[in-house]
């Protein structure tokens, strides 16, 4: 089958295209920019790429073959001519997770990861364990895991991990992603308001959630944070599988912090200590994505105890706490925070972790909910770890970005471009500093242009 992928290089789109090509199907798509990380993966698999979203992508020609089928990604809009021509020539057409969930997991244990942070991690962290048994799971992230260097597979064993997304499916099914996997174990890890441009407030997450739940068997597992009140409300609207909470110093799955870090902590299960990790990643964010992943492995027939050496091999995600460089002392990160509670944990275990040293963040408000201010009296707080923030304050940025600087006590300016914050970062930067640029887009690539304007000083 010919099957063209609307929205290809998006994390998501990208590793259905991986899947579907993997499947022996012909796979090429279209997107707004053919950009990297994900159109380096796909042009090595053989998958064509197209530049923008013209009607001719989809239509028959001299040297074009018309789709079999349109994959359809959730940035589709009404509107968008690929999407009118494909409305108006009657083509067959699916969402994203609609396909995957139909063509790859209807045959497979599904091991979903869902919670408004930590997903992509903790998929990828679940997929190293089960893959250290020798499981040989499939599996789809939303980035690069470090220990696999693609974001999908099939894999050759019955289990499957996916990153259970709550975001909507497609321009016509408002349905959270995840209502499409049927998963035999699902991770709940956090539930915090998010996504301002599609969910009214967190109870409008509590019912996707809740959708999601009403999907587990009853011979299935659900993994849940036992710290957190609005999953406790989720399941309180009623549940019929199994659930084992994780926590630290509380739950099923608990763990003991050894260092301050997150570096290093002992897991206890049902009240018996099984042992101790010792990893390269931060934070208390980071040990709670941890003993989700321990628990979901264990409740897919892994041995808990023999997965933990595993960790220590762990390689995480691009981008999240990524060192992109050091030039004279100045260690400098590229992360994909970018909600309050994940900039506060990640830049809580960084100073755990460096005590005294100066920390400079780099801010992009680049999501929808951070664009549309749903989360501006937040910020400030967040960034109570930072020792100075500049915050790109692009001109059409809807509302004004003082507030938070204001808030932060002489500790922010902001900068209109890039180029400006870049120069303002160099101005203040100095030997022993930890300099983070945070976005969950592209940043314009601005942590290594930061350390290229270090390396030339």
């Amino acid at each position: 089958m010919r099957l063209h992928i609307l929205g290809i290089c998006g994390t998501f789109m990208g590793g259905v295209a991986a899947l579907a090509r993997e499947l022996g199907h012909t796979v090429e798509g279209s997107d707004a920019n053919v950009y990297p990380p994900m159109s380096t993966q796909l042009e090595a698999l053989g998958i064509g790429l197209m530049s923008g979203y013209t009607a001719e992508h989809l239509q028959p020609g001299p040297d074009h073959v018309q789709p079999d089928l349109v994959v359809v990604g959730n940035a589709m809009t009404r509107g968008n001519p690929a999407v009118e021509y494909m409305l108006d020539a009657r083509l067959r057409y699916i969402s994203g997770p609609q396909w995957l969930g139909e063509t790859v997991l209807a045959e497979r244990d599904v091991l979903a990861v869902a919670g408004t942070h930590g997903k992509t991690t903790t998929t990828s962290l679940l997929a190293h364990l089960l893959e250290s048994t020798g499981m040989a799971p499939g599996f789809l992230v939303g980035g690069v895991p470090g220990n696999f260097g693609v974001s999908a597979r099939l894999g050759q064993g019955k289990p499957f991990v996916i990153e259970a997304d709550e975001y909507d499916t497609a321009f016509f099914d408002k349905r959270s992603k995840f209502v499409h996997y049927r998963p035999r174990i699902a991770i709940l890890n956090n539930l915090e308001y998010d996504h301002a441009d599609i969910f009214p407030d967190v109870a409008a997450i509590q019912r996707q959630f809740h959708h999601l739940v009403r999907t587990v068997p009853g011979n299935g597992r659900l993994i849940v944070n036992a710290h957190d009140e609005r999953l406790a409300e989720v399941l309180a609207m009623g549940c019929w599988t199994p659930v084992e909470t994780f926590g630290i110093g509380r739950g099923d799955w608990q763990a003991t912090l050894v260092e301050a870090d997150g570096s290093a902590f002992a897991v206890h299960h049902a009240g018996e200590r099984l042992g101790e990790v010792r990893w390269s990643l931060l934070g208390h964010h980071s040990v709670m994505n941890a003993l989700a992943a321990l628990a979901a492995a264990a409740a897919a027939g892994a041995d808990p105890r023999a997965l933990l050496p595993a960790f220590a091999s762990f390689e995480s995600v691009k981008r999240r706490m990524e060192l992109v460089g050091e030039v004279n002392g100045v260690r400098v990160y590229d992360d994909f925070a970018h909600h309050p509670t994940a900039i506060a944990t990640t830049l809580a275990g960084l100073r755990a972790k460096v005590g005294d040293a100066r920390i400079l963040v780099a801010l992009e408000p680049r999501s929808n909910s951070m664009r549309q201010g749903a989360h501006a009296a937040a910020l400030a707080p967040s960034l109570a770890d930072a020792d100075a923030v500049v915050f790109l304050h692009r001109p059409e940025l809807s509302w004004d970005a003082g507030r938070v600087t204001a808030a932060l006590g002489g500790r922010g300016t902001t900068a209109p471009t890039v180029d400006a914050l870049i120069a303002a970062l160099r101005a203040q930067a100095r030997p022993g500093d930890q300099v983070i640029f945070m976005s969950n887009g592209g940043f314009e690539a601005a942590p290594r242009r930061f350390v290229e304007s270090l390396r030339q000083a």
